[in-house]
């Protein structure tokens, strides 16, 4: 995957590199960082949060398998040094403990917490005691970061571009996973476009986007709502010129956890690619008798809708300009043997006139 991003960073003016992928990671390459490893270990819950599902669920079985064997490589160690494994008549360090089978078992045995039966620690070896302690507190360490990574707020996988209210709005999904949990925080976009200039250097500009009704309640699915008019810089974009334009929109959602008052920050991006001109989200909120019904199986799910195929500044002009009054002619009306010609220009701005309002 590295090697990918770099192969895009070296062809930029052939390929479009996103600033920021799906899953909200940036595909930058640090190079002899100070203390590299370190800013993972201050900041390994964020470490663990921002990786995908499957490598989650790998580290979730590893971590808790690894450290059994671990630990049962400790006690078997210790029952081969104390001559467990052999001599039976001298009491244990741990009681039948006499093959590497058992001592997994034993570890198994005390880091889940299930209960000591058959085999049990004795006071004959201060080593073992010593390592049955530190197992006990790594296992509610592992228990603490591995059981509370979750990922609960997440974003549509697409925005779309409609009209609302007579005006051309780019709008995206936030929603809590999380049942019975109420979330409040801020909602943000940020239009990142890299430039590439003659010399061969390579700047990054940001633009901020206005967004409606920024700060949100999530107790259910929202739609963040950026209208596309003057001072935007979508405003002058097409569908047509959208899709060659080289863009990330980079939209976050900073909130403050309810149960660890810990600030979190879940973010994403759209490239023009991501963003469907004529479309909306299909409804997935129903009002009931006693609660409200949310279908998540909705929340990425489009459908077309009659949208001007235009962008907002061209609409804005077709909207502001004013009709050609009618001359009443004091003659009767005589066909002419020329035919009335109109430009085909005219007539798309006249129906799409009509389509907007």
């Amino acid at each position: 995957k590295l090697w990918k991003i770099f192969i895009e960073m070296n062809e930029w003016g052939e390929k479009k590199l996103r600033y920021m992928l799906k899953d909200g990671s940036c595909p930058v390459v640090f190079h002899q960082s100070p203390g590299q490893w370190s800013f993972f270990l201050a900041d390994i819950f964020t470490t663990l949060v921002e990786l995908r599902w499957r490598v989650m669920l790998l580290i979730f079985c590893l971590s808790y398998i690894l450290s059994w064997l671990f630990f049962s490589i400790l006690y078997f160690l210790i029952a081969y040094v104390h001559k467990d494994l052999e001599d039976h008549d001298t009491a244990p360090c741990v009681a039948n403990v006499r093959s590497f089978t058992s001592a997994f078992l034993y570890s198994m045995s005390t880091q889940a917490t299930i209960g000591y039966g058959f085999r049990v620690m004795t006071e004959n070896c201060m080593v073992a005691i010593v390592v049955v302690t530190i197992q006990a507190l790594m296992s509610c360490f592992i228990d603490t970061i591995v059981i509370g990574i979750t990922v609960t707020v997440g974003f549509s996988s697409s925005a779309v571009v409609n009209a609302r209210n007579g005006a051309l709005c780019l709008v995206w999904r936030i929603a809590d996973f999380r049942r019975n949990h109420i979330l409040e925080g801020t909602a943000r976009a940020q239009l990142v476009r890299p430039t590439k200039h003659p010399s061969g250097m390579i700047s990054v500009t940001y633009q901020d986007l206005d967004i409606q009704s920024r700060h949100l309640i999530l107790a259910t699915p929202a739609s963040i709502v950026h209208k596309l008019e003057p001072g935007s810089p979508l405003y002058s974009l097409g569908p047509d010129s959208l899709a060659e334009e080289d863009f990330d929109l980079v939209v976050s959602f900073t909130y403050t956890g309810d149960s660890t008052g810990i600030l979190h920050q879940t973010r994403t991006s759209y490239t023009p690619a991501d963003i469907r001109w004529g479309q909306r989200f299909q409804d997935m909120v129903q009002v009931g008798r006693r609660h409200y019904k949310v279908d998540y199986a909705l929340f990425h799910q489009t459908t077309w809708v009659q949208t001007p195929m235009v962008s907002a500044q061209e609409g804005d002009r077709l909207r502001g300009r004013r009709s050609p009054p009618i001359v009443q002619s004091q003659q009767p009306f005589v066909r002419s043997s020329r035919k009335f010609r109109r430009s085909l220009a005219d007539v798309s701005e006249e129906v799409v006139q009509e389509a907007w309002l």
